[in-house]
């Protein structure tokens, strides 16, 4: 497309007509993604889907399986909407059983003191925002120092990376954030 496009724009400068004539034709925007609206773009590696989820647990309970690095939401009739998800890197895995304590949209990220002395580099603060590690949404565990957070780094979905807390691509972690209440109950499996 881009060489008719420039072929076009040389026909019109070449007619008479003026440069600012000629740039309407300018075929460079054509070519490029669409910017994406949660930042960080990009499409999950691990697309998400509906699976076959025989289970005790009560449809609306999250299951994360970090072996795996997937999220489960349970629905009903054996079912769950399963994401994929990047979990803690070795040494800061861990399993229990807690709630949705907070939601937050676009929310503010301030690094716990154990992160920032292992990474000093590390900003004291950052507000929500498309370059806010956290991403789109955040749900809170507990009392935890750890969520369910979206990224802004889809590559890195499926992959052992965090201190702890497991992200997702931002339109996945949109989706089950509108899918969720705060007091919904969420097991960690860390086999």
């Amino acid at each position: 497309m881009r060489p008719i496009a420039l072929m076009f724009a040389a026909l019109t400068i070449l007619a008479g007509a003026g440069q600012a004539h000629a740039q309407f034709f300018d075929s460079r925007g054509y070519q490029a993604e669409p910017p994406s609206f949660f930042g960080g773009g990009g499409a999950s590696p691990i697309p998400r889907t509906t699976v076959n989820y025989p289970t005790n647990y009560a449809p609306g309970t999250i299951v994360v399986n970090t072996a795996e690095r997937r999220l489960y939401l349970v629905l009903a009739n054996g079912q769950a909407l399963r994401y994929g998800i990047g979990v803690g890197r070795d040494g800061f895995r861990w399993g229990g059983v807690h709630r949705i304590s907070a939601k937050k949209e676009w929310p503010s990220w301030t690094p716990p003191s154990q992160m920032l002395r292992r990474r000093p580099d590390l900003p004291r603060h950052m507000n929500g925002g498309i370059e806010n590690p956290l991403g789109a949404r955040a749900m809170y565990l507990g009392s935890t120092l750890y969520r369910i957070h979206g990224s802004n780094e889809p590559e890195t979905i499926g992959q052992a990376v965090s201190s702890g807390c497991f992200r997702m691509t931002n339109d996945d972690v949109t989706d089950l954030y509108g899918r969720v209440s705060v007091g919904t109950t969420v097991v960690v499996k860390n086999n």
